[in-house]
């Protein structure tokens, strides 16, 4: 009897060993599992709110000010100032696409630890895209989803598009660069428009950021910043 159940005892520690083996072997090779599908479940949550976002249109006032504004750029940066201040921490505010990773994902507004279990969320000291200076945007690269897992490599001249119910915005990348985890020069604006994602490094580390610099080449009004019954209208970067 004792044979047995020290067997059993014996069985049921293999097999665990086994599990967090083959949990250590896909986090190293991929990402952490749970954390994965807790990922794929928040933005598949995002993307309704995103939807949700976008058919609800303009809120009163927003119609009011946008129908005074002439100009489309102004248009376009009204909405992205009137969404950053609407929107609540943790909510959906946008997409980003990244073509060389096939990176694809629902931006949250946020960069606390509970708005990037979500995804990649957008710097509270930054605006949205639309509004003249920096934008950033920050990423886990081996948990909840690892939207910045592969980061690294991103060459020279690679797009990045930014999709906003107002806009959508293209930026080409100009450079990688390793720094600290309290340099936040990298999020001050500079002298042209341009989009700045962060994320930690090395891999499996906190020690360091990686930090991908892409500057503004297009930008397409859409949505609300159109003019009734227009098509989208591109603007100057």
């Amino acid at each position: 009897m004792l044979r047995q159940i020290l067997r059993a005892v014996s069985t049921v520690f293999i097999v665990a060993g086994g599990l967090l083996i083959a949990d250590a072997a896909a986090t190293v090779a991929w990402q952490e599992p749970l954390s994965a599908l807790m990922g794929r479940v928040n933005q598949d949550k995002l993307t309704g709110q995103l939807d949700r976002l976008e058919t609800a249109g303009l809120t009163p006032v927003e119609k009011r000010v946008v129908k005074a504004l002439p100009d489309t750029r102004r248009r376009v940066a009204f909405l992205a100032r009137s969404l950053k201040r609407r929107a609540p921490e943790g909510e959906a505010v946008g997409r980003i696409h990244i073509p060389r990773l096939g990176a694809n994902y629902v931006v949250v507004k946020g960069t606390g630890p509970g708005d990037l279990r979500k995804g990649p969320g957008a710097y509270p000291q930054t605006p949205l895209p639309g509004v003249d200076g920096t934008v950033a945007i920050a990423g886990h690269r081996t948990t909840y989803g690892a939207p910045f897992r592969h980061v690294d490599r991103l060459h020279h001249g690679d797009r990045i598009t930014v999709t906003m119910p107002y806009g959508t915005f293209t930026y080409r990348v100009e450079r990688l660069r390793i720094v600290g985890p309290d340099d936040i020069w990298v999020i001050k604006r500079v002298g042209y428009d341009r989009l700045v994602l962060t994320a930690c490094h090395p891999l499996y580390s906190a020690a360091k950021r990686i930090v991908v610099f892409a500057r503004l080449v297009g930008t397409q009004a859409r949505g609300g910043a159109l003019r009734s019954g227009a098509k989208q209208s591109s603007l100057a970067a």
